[in-house]
C-alpha cells in the first residue's frame, strides 16, 4: 500500500459551506457568479469555424465566377445587374449548403468530444458530411433549375471545403496531440483490478501518450487482490473515489467483473465529482445497454459516464492568457526595468523571488515575483509566525518587518505579481485562477480542498476580488471552489476587469 498521506480515507468538507459562502456573497452585492451563459462555449467556436471556412472558399468562388461574368458583360448595365442578382443566390447557395453540412457534421458526432476516434475516423466522417451536403446542393440547384452555380462550380467548391476541413481538423488534432505529450492536457486514471487484463491495459495505456492517459496506480476489488501487495496497488475499491479525489483522477477503468450494485455506486458517485468510467464490455450486460463501445488504441471499452471539457475550451482560455500576457510584458516592459533598479538600490538580494509551487494537478512549478523582502525573509519567518493574521493554513502579517520599503509599495499595488506574466507564457499559470499555494499548505489540505488545483492557478481569481481582506481559510477554498465548478470565458473577463479596479484603489499588503 502507498505511503502517500492523501491515500487514508478522509471526511469531506460539508459542501453547504461552499453555498452558504456564495449566498453571503450575494447578500452583499456581488453578482459575479450570476447569470452565467448556458450555452456551450466550445461548441460555438468549433461551428463558428466551420462556417467561417465555408464562406472562405465560397467568397473564393464567388470571386472568381464574378470577374469572369463581368468580362462577358463587356460593360453592358443590364447585364452586370444580373450578374449582381446571381451574386445574391450564389450567397443564398452557399448558406443552404453551411447549413446543411453544420446538421451532418453535428449527425456525425464532429461537434463532441473526439479525442477517442483515431485521425482517420474523423478525416472520413469529415469527408462523408461534407459529400452528403455536396449531394443536398446539387439536388436543389437541380430542383431550382438554378443556373448560377454549374456543376463543375459546385463541384470545385465542395471539394475545396472538405480540403480545408480536413486540414484544420488535422491541425487542431496534432495541436492536441503535442499538449498531451507535454503534460499539459493529460487524463490521470485508476485501474480497478490487479489481474492479467488491468496489466496490459496499463501497458496499453501508457504507450498512448499522445491521448494523455496517465496511470496513477492500481484498486483491489477483493481481499485476495489486496494480498497480493502489488508495488502500484494504492487501495481498495471502498476507497476509490477518495483515492481519485486525491490523485486528480480524470477517468476509473474497470477491469474486472464487479457487483452490479457496487459499479452503480461507483458510476453515481463519480458522477457526482466529475470523473468518467469505463468498463470492459462484455462484463455488465444489460449495465451498459445502448452505450456505443469507444476504442482506447486496441482497446474497446463502454463509458457509462462521461464528463466533456473539451480542447477547444482549453485553447481559447489559452489564446487569452497567451494573448494579453504577451501585450502586457510589452507594455510594462519599461516599469519592469525601473523596479527592478529600484529594488536594487533599496536592499541587497536578487530582483526577483523565486520559490517552488504546486500547479494543476499537484504539479510543481517555479514561481516567480518581484522581491519584497529582505533577502533572508524565508530563514525569518518562524521568528514572526505568532503575529500571523491568517486561520488554519495560510499565512499572512499586514506589517510584516521583513517587507523593504519598495516592497511594500510593490505589494501595495500588486506590482510584485508582474513578474508571473512569465509564468503564464511558459504554461504554468493562468492570467485567471486560483493562486498557487507552496507544498508545505498543500500537506495540510483535506481531499476537498483539492478540488481547487483541478485548474491551471491564477495571477488574480475570485478570492482576491471577493475575499481579499477574509482572513478565513473557509472563505479561500469555497470561493476557488466557486471558480472551478462555475468557471467560463465570460467569468474570466468580469474577474479581470475587477482585478484592475482592485489593483488601482491600492488595497494589497
Amino acid at each position: 500500500m502507498s505511503s502517500d498521506p492523501f491515500v487514508a480515507p478522509t471526511q469531506y468538507v460539508p459542501e453547504p459551506l461552499i453555498s452558504n459562502r456564495l449566498n453571503a456573497a450575494d447578500r452583499n452585492g456581488s453578482t459575479i457568479l450570476r447569470s452565467l451563459p448556458v450555452q456551450s462555449i466550445p461548441y460555438i467556436a468549433k461551428v463558428s469555424i466551420d462556417l467561417i471556412t465555408i464562406a472562405i472558399v465560397g467568397l473564393i468562388g464567388l470571386h472568381i465566377q464574378t470577374l469572369s461574368d463581368l468580362q462577358m458583360a463587356n460593360g453592358s448595365i443590364a447585364l452586370a445587374e444580373i450578374i449582381r442578382f446571381h451574386s445574391m443566390l450564389y450567397a443564398a447557395y452557399v448558406t443552404w449548403f453551411a447549413a446543411c453540412l453544420i446538421f451532418f457534421m453535428q449527425a456525425a458526432g464532429l461537434y463532441v468530444h473526439t479525442m477517442n476516434h483515431s485521425g482517420m475516423d474523423e478525416q472520413r466522417r469529415t469527408l462523408q458530411a461534407t459529400l452528403t451536403a455536396g449531394l443536398v446542393l446539387c439536388g436543389t440547384a437541380y430542383l431550382s433549375h438554378g443556373e448560377v452555380m454549374s456543376r463543375e462550380a459546385i463541384i470545385v467548391f465542395v471539394v475545396g471545403v472538405a480540403l480545408m476541413l480536413s486540414f484544420r481538423r488535422a491541425l487542431w488534432r496534432r495541436m492536441a496531440y503535442r499538449r498531451c505529450r507535454e503534460d499539459i492536457d493529460t487524463r490521470n486514471i485508476l485501474i480497478v483490478g490487479t489481474g492479467e487484463v488491468a496489466q496490459q491495459l496499463r501497458t496499453h495505456l501508457e504507450s498512448l501518450r499522445h491521448l494523455g492517459f496517465r496511470f496513477k496506480g492500481f484498486v483491489s476489488l477483493s481481499e485476495d487482490e489486496a494480498r497480493h501487495n502489488h508495488s502500484d496497488l494504492i487501495g481498495d475499491v471502498c476507497d476509490c473515489l477518495s483515492l481519485a479525489k486525491a490523485y486528480f483522477v480524470d477517468e476509473i477503468f474497470i477491469s474486472v467483473p464487479a457487483e452490479r450494485d457496487l459499479v452503480i455506486d461507483l458510476v453515481q458517485g463519480a458522477r457526482d465529482m466529475g470523473i468518467d468510467i469505463r468498463i470492459v464490455p462484455d462484463l455488465y450486460k444489460g449495465l451498459a445497454r445502448n452505450v456505443p463501445v469507444e476504442f482506447v488504441g486496441q482497446i474497446p471499452t463502454l463509458r457509462l459516464h462521461c464528463n466533456e471539457l473539451d480542447f477547444s475550451s482549453v485553447l481559447l482560455k489559452r489564446a487569452l492568457d497567451l494573448s494579453l500576457s504577451a501585450l502586457a510584458m510589452l507594455i510594462l516592459l519599461p516599469l519592469f526595468l525601473v523596479i527592478a533598479l529600484a529594488i536594487r538600490l533599496d536592499s541587497r538580494g536578487p530582483i526577483f523571488y523565486r520559490s517552488e509551487r504546486i500547479g494543476r494537478k499537484g504539479r510543481t512549478f517555479t514561481f516567480y515575483k518581484f522581491r519584497t523582502m529582505v533577502e533572508n525573509a524565508d530563514a525569518l519567518k518562524a521568528t514572526v509566525a505568532h503575529k500571523n493574521e491568517r486561520d488554519a493554513i495560510l499565512f499572512k502579517i499586514a506589517d510584516d518587518p521583513r517587507v523593504t520599503r519598495v516592497g511594500a509599495l510593490l505589494r501595495k499595488y500588486s506590482m510584485d505579481e508582474m513578474p508571473q506574466f512569465l509564468n503564464v507564457l511558459f504554461g504554468d499559470m493562468s492570467l485567471v485562477g486560483p493562486r498557487p499555494p507552496l507544498s508545505a499548505e498543500v500537506e495540510k489540505y483535506e481531499l476537498s480542498h483539492l478540488r481547487r488545483l483541478e485548474v491551471l492557478p491564477g495571477i488574480t481569481g475570485l478570492w482576491q476580488i471577493e475575499g481579499r481582506q477574509d482572513p478565513s481559510f473557509e472563505s479561500y477554498i469555497s470561493l476557488d471552489t466557486a471558480y472551478v465548478e462555475n468557471w467560463s470565458i465570460w467569468l474570466d473577463l468580469k474577474i479581470l476587469l475587477r482585478t484592475v479596479d482592485v489593483v488601482i484603489q491600492g488595497t494589497g499588503t
